[in-house]
């Protein structure tokens, strides 16, 4: 096997035999890692993030960056809890889900029409995004008390929380979506070479709105699943979420030059987080230690694009 297969490889798998790694260590480390209850209760907690995950594996396969889906997790999430106080419970978990499509279309939308990176816009939008959530909720959390909106993250079908369904169903359809459908190959051509896809006649500009809506959708659906479990809206939900997205994705072998990516890798990417937490809680570590380690694990996947890249 020659060093290309290997960083291919590498760059394809690293993270389930990561995964896998972890969990065979904290297995023996712990008697109450591996139960079923703390395998479940790792899923649920880590589902929304996973989402936004899935999402963003589109963003940067098709070549962009989106680092508002924290400040859109925080509008859904207020706007979803004053909706169900002062309206309806159910429109107001309906309605996070569509308020992150709109808010990810603006996203796409700026950065396509003032031609920005995206990476710059997405800050800029951010601020925005997040001052209006402020703006809305008076700087003050949001109490939900009612069973018509605490179900969607609380109770569960089959002994498995509601949002490690919609976690599961969700990323199966954009796996579909992105290996299956024409869309989802024209995303893997701009990403891959934005030149060569616009003189093969793609679209690329729609292309990336619809990834950034599609962004922005899942923050919202994230956030409407959150603040129904936690029954409380606030203007400072999700901070800090857009990083862990974007590490995930990275973490799962998604190129960070775009063209190169799979959901189910960013899915993995986020439970080996979710691992990493998980273990240092069990044996009490130092939180430091948890840090250090992410970040060189991070570092580490980095490097294997980056080398990838350049092969």
């Amino acid at each position: 096997m020659n060093q290309f297969a290997i960083a291919r490889f590498l760059q394809s798998y690293a993270v389930l035999i990561m995964v896998v790694v972890l969990i065979v260590v904290l297995s023996t480390m712990s008697d109450s890692f591996l139960t079923v209850r703390n395998l479940l209760n790792i899923l649920n907690q880590n589902a929304p993030l996973a989402i936004m995950a899935s999402a963003m594996t589109l963003v940067i396969i098709a070549g962009g960056f989106d680092l508002s889906v924290g400040a859109i997790f925080a509008m859904g999430a207020v706007c979803s809890a004053w909706i169900a106080l002062h309206v309806n419970p159910f429109l107001g978990l309906a309605l996070a889900p569509l308020i992150g499509l709109g808010l990810g279309t603006v996203n796409g939308l700026v950065i396509t029409m003032l031609r920005v990176h995206s990476f710059l816009a997405t800050i800029a939008t951010s601020l925005i995004f997040k001052g209006i959530a402020i703006v809305i909720s008076d700087g003050r959390l949001i109490p939900v008390r009612m069973a018509e909106f605490t179900w969607l993250g609380r109770e569960k079908i089959a002994g498995v929380f509601n949002a490690v369904w919609i976690m599961l169903i969700f990323a199966v359809i954009l796996t579909f979506v992105l290996n299956r459908t024409t869309f989802g190959r024209k995303v893997f051509s701009v990403g891959g070479n934005e030149e060569a896809a616009i003189l093969s006649g793609i679209r690329t500009d729609r292309i990336k709105i619809a990834t950034f809506a599609l962004a922005g959708f899942a923050a919202g659906l994230a956030s409407a699943i959150a603040v129904s479990r936690v029954s409380l809206g606030q203007a400072s939900a999700g901070t800090g979420m857009e990083l862990q997205a974007i590490a995930a994705v990275i973490l799962g072998g998604t190129s960070i030059y775009g063209g190169v990516g799979a959901v189910w890798r960013s899915v993995a990417g986020v439970l080996l987080l979710a691992l990493i937490n998980n273990g240092f809680n069990i044996l009490n570590a130092d939180p430091f230690y948890r840090d250090l380690t992410t970040g060189l694990v991070i570092l580490a996947a980095i490097g294997i694009s980056a080398g990838g890249k350049r092969r």
